[in-house]
């Protein structure tokens, strides 16, 4: 008898069986940048997706934030790049900090009554530093990337040649700088419309500035600190009262220095370091905060302690802070428990400490700033977190004849005057006086924060609320938070003079008012908010980032997954 059966194939569905089994277990890699500007974050996904890493998605976000963004950061700046390279478990900072001209001196912004001479050190070109940023990026491609110098600087070179349109921000800040920018015939052409802030949508061409970016894809940092384009910005700056060399841009060297460590409850911190203040100031914070049951206390309680954390702060960074290459900075007393505890004996729970019972150093005025701040992280785990900065914005409002290249006033971060406020309010002592070739103080403060299932790359703009502002979003991470509530979590500053706290609109309830009040604080609530901070947290249990740009600004912040 014939019998007849259908034979069925098993190894079709035994592969489909083990495809499903093996893609549940692999999941999609994840890499994300957050900047603040939709084509800066577009840029680095670009070169992410093209085999960078992030290290070269950080050159290509720098380059081209210092196109569209001009009035925050540019290729005649510097800056603070605080990398992780995942394989090695290595932290490094890049330090491309700008420093004085050689024939810089102490006096060089003091009239001959030993007074500060108004906006001597806020405009034009003897208000700027020698710049670090070109510097910094040819170092970052060479030694940490995977991808020449010049397709990663192909995305800047692209739109300064092409032109981006202008945004609401973009018109405000060059309203703000419009009688500066007009000063200087090459800036006033590029930067603004017959003469005034150009309207929403204007474009915006930097010919001479994708010439010289160009010229930095050929020939790396020689691009421009010599040869053609270092003679035409030194003529150009001595043309017009500054005091610049060719000695001052060959000679300028990127510094990669060790960041400031420590830990607050298991939490562990990494931050910038000297020249930079924001490390020191954060760790000394969460130091004189681990010491109080800060957690446990009421909203007011914890505003009030964090104030007072925050007014001895800032009183130690005005006294001690500088350039480690220059001054002896006692960073590891300042980073102390034994300091925190030091500082924090004379904190009341119920009343405030007027800054004027603590060492004086001066009175001050706070004021705003811009600057900017880009995080990354690639799949294979490194990451970038940097803060970028020209000063106040548009910097100094020159641009160099033929280069392109607009000049920042770093050197108004330096102590004019020994106990004058700075035009960010901020004050210095001898420990950051002018000296040639000397790295002014600054707040930017880029930070790594990691607790047993989480890690978070921050940072932000925002002059000498900057690390106040790193500081509530890194206590918001320590207590749980996801990127977009360290983002959007209201702010408030105290930086010892003037001696009260200054707050978003909003961010203090009337129960907070009152009993802040009563216990001696001075408020003042601001007419706009701050900062545009831009955050990255991966959570290792799922291998899963999460991305925010600050809602305040018009940052992008994208997640993009990559598959095997």
């Amino acid at each position: 008898m014939n019998t007849s059966s259908k034979f069925i194939n098993p190894y079709p569905f035994a592969i489909l069986l083990l495809t499903l089994l093996f893609s549940s277990l692999v999941a999609a890699q994840q890499a994300a940048v957050a900047s603040a500007h939709p084509l800066a974050t577009d840029a680095g996904l670009e070169i992410l997706q093209q085999g960078g890493n992030a290290f070269d998605a950080a050159v290509a976000v720098t380059a081209t934030l210092a196109v569209v963004e001009p009035y925050s950061s540019g290729i005649g700046g510097g800056g603070f790049w605080l990398l992780h390279i995942k394989n090695k478990n290595r932290d490094v900072m890049i330090d491309g900090r700008e420093v004085a001209p050689l024939a810089a001196t102490r006096n060089m912004y003091l009239d001959k009554n030993g007074e500060v001479i108004p906006g001597a050190s806020i405009n034009g070109p003897l208000s700027a530093g020698i710049p670090g940023v070109p510097a910094a990026i040819d170092h970052i491609a060479t030694h940490y990337g995977r991808l020449p110098l010049s397709r990663s600087l192909d995305a800047a070179i692209k739109h300064a040649r092409e032109g981006f349109k202008t945004n609401a921000h973009y018109q405000r800040m060059a309203s703000i700088r419009e009688k500066h920018l007009n000063a200087t015939p090459d800036a006033a052409e590029i930067f603004l419309n017959d003469g005034k802030a150009p309207k929403p949508g204007t474009l915006i061409v930097q010919t001479d500035l994708a010439n010289t970016l160009s010229a930095i894809a050929a020939r790396g940092a020689d691009g421009f600190y010599q040869g053609e384009i270092a003679t035409r910005l030194v003529s150009s700056v001595r043309q017009h009262g500054g005091i610049w060399s060719k000695l001052d841009l060959s000679s300028y060297r990127v510094v990669e220095r060790e960041p400031i460590r420590g830990s607050y409850k298991g939490m562990q911190v990494v931050s910038a370091a000297p020249p930079s203040s924001g490390g020191v100031a954060i760790m000394e914070m969460l130091n004189i905060l681990s010491g109080l049951d800060y957690e446990k206390r009421t909203s007011a309680d914890r505003k009030h302690l964090m104030a007072e954390a925050m007014r001895r702060t800032y009183r130690d960074r005005a006294e001690y802070l500088g350039d480690t290459d220059f001054v002896n900075v006692p960073v590891d007393r300042l980073v102390s428990i034994q300091h925190a505890n030091a500082v924090a004996s004379d904190i009341s729970p119920d009343q405030a400490t007027p800054s004027e019972q603590l060492k004086a150093v001066a009175a001050a005025v706070n004021k705003a700033t811009d600057t900017t701040h880009f995080s990354i992280i690639d799949k294979d785990g490194n990451r970038v977190a940097a803060t970028l900065s020209i000063n106040f914005p548009f910097g100094s409002c020159f641009v160099a004849e033929g280069t392109g290249v607009l000049l920042n006033d770093e050197m108004d971060d330096f102590s004019a005057k020994p106990g004058v406020p700075n035009i960010y309010g901020l004050i210095g002592n001898h420990a950051n006086a002018i000296e040639p070739g000397k790295r002014m103080l600054s707040s930017m403060s880029p930070t790594f924060v990691e607790t047993k299932d989480r890690y978070a790359v921050l940072g932000t703009p925002g002059g000498s609320r900057i690390i106040t502002m790193v500081m509530l979003a890194a206590m918001e991470f320590y207590q749980g938070g996801s990127a977009t509530s360290m983002v959007d979590l209201g702010r408030y500053h105290h930086q010892y003079l003037p001696d009260k706290i200054v707050y978003e609109p909003g961010v203090l309830n009337d129960d907070d008012m009152q009993i802040l009040f009563e216990r001696g604080h001075e408020l003042e609530e601001l007419d706009d908010t701050y900062g545009n901070m831009q955050v990255l947290v991966y959570d290792k249990r799922n291998n899963r980032i999460d991305a925010a740009s600050d809602k305040r600004r018009n940052g992008s912040a994208r997640v993009i997954e990559f598959t095997d």
